[in-house]
């Protein structure tokens, strides 16, 4: 005979044992440092889904692409609540929402991310605090302008009549007017992908001829602005700590480009007479082809929209 279970069990049991319907609010403040990562843990919960409809396939594809592209989205599909309540005993979800939002002030901490020598000047040349913070701002407002350009013109050529209709790809070579959306959409990456080596405590070095481009440009406005507005760029510092290096311009230059890319065949060109000269040589197309002796960018990394 077996033994005698007092539990309550079935439909009910819930009702019988007391147990009561609760409302759960959580608050996360979150910061991605690894979106690779973030994106790959995403996709795996994406393919775990069960899908109903007319065409779950299709619905799991969709939503493949957007957490591939939209970090928004993969956390999106990994803190859904349905998700969350899964992997918690004894409970069951009646119900839930998600809602997630990028927090308007956010920026990296570049003093910790840029730590400046408290022992004092050792004569070497350092990206500080203060330069990190202008370079990354400038990067990502490039960024925005150029996803811009491309919501307001798609694949319009840009033209001698219009250049200053376009924010960022009226100012770059003219053999690059004509070229497709989909080129202009990995150039506009270029910039995010500098801010993201930054972001992460990283000297923004470009791995291909495009980052380059981008960067020069970054550091072009950069000195534009600090030189138009040095009380607007004052107040965005904020609290950072000052340094003899801030802003060295020249400095950016001689020791962010050249790093990777074309050998010094000619020893009487500088790293950006090198880069020139690469650019002159190369069709628009190929600036998007890795240095040889830079890390690769994971290819899956997707675009910021």
């Amino acid at each position: 005979m077996g033994e005698r279970n007092d539990q309550p069990q079935g439909s009910h049991a819930a009702e019988e044992s007391g147990a009561q319907e609760i409302e759960a609010t959580v608050v996360l403040g979150l910061r991605i440092t690894d979106w690779p990562a973030l994106r790959a843990a995403a996709r795996a919960a994406v393919e775990e889904l069960d899908f109903d409809g007319i065409d779950p396939e299709g619905q799991r594809a969709q939503l493949l692409r957007e957490v591939a592209e939209d970090p928004n989205a993969a956390l999106g599909a990994l803190l859904h609540p349905d998700r969350l309540v899964a992997s918690l005993p004894g409970i069951e979800a009646l119900g839930g929402t998600l809602e997630i939002s990028v927090t308007d002030d956010f920026a990296p901490d570049f003093a910790e991310l840029f730590p400046l020598d408290d022992d004092g000047d050792t004569g070497d040349w350092t990206l500080t605090p203060r330069t990190a913070c202008l370079v990354h701002t400038q990067l990502i407002s490039l960024a925005d302008a150029a996803y811009e350009d491309l919501d307001d013109h798609g694949d319009d050529p840009v033209t001698i009549a219009d250049e200053s209709d376009w924010t960022v790809f009226g100012r770059l070579q003219q053999r690059t007017w004509n070229l497709h959306r989909g080129w202009r959409r990995a150039f506009a990456r270029a910039f995010d992908d500098l801010a993201d080596d930054l972001a992460i405590g990283e000297w923004p070095l470009p791995r291909c001829p495009a980052e380059d481009v981008a960067l020069r440009l970054a550091l072009a406005d950069a000195r534009s602005l600090l030189g138009a507005q040095p009380e607007s760029v004052a107040d965005m510092m904020g609290d950072l700590p000052a340094d003899l290096y801030d802003y060295d311009w020249d400095g950016c230059s001689d020791e962010l480009f050249g790093v990777y890319g074309p050998d010094e065949e000619d020893g009487d060109l500088d790293a950006g007479q090198r880069i020139d000269r690469l650019l002159a040589a190369t069709h628009p197309e190929g600036w998007f082809l890795g240095y040889e002796d830079a890390e690769e960018r994971d290819p899956g990394r997707g675009y910021r929209r």
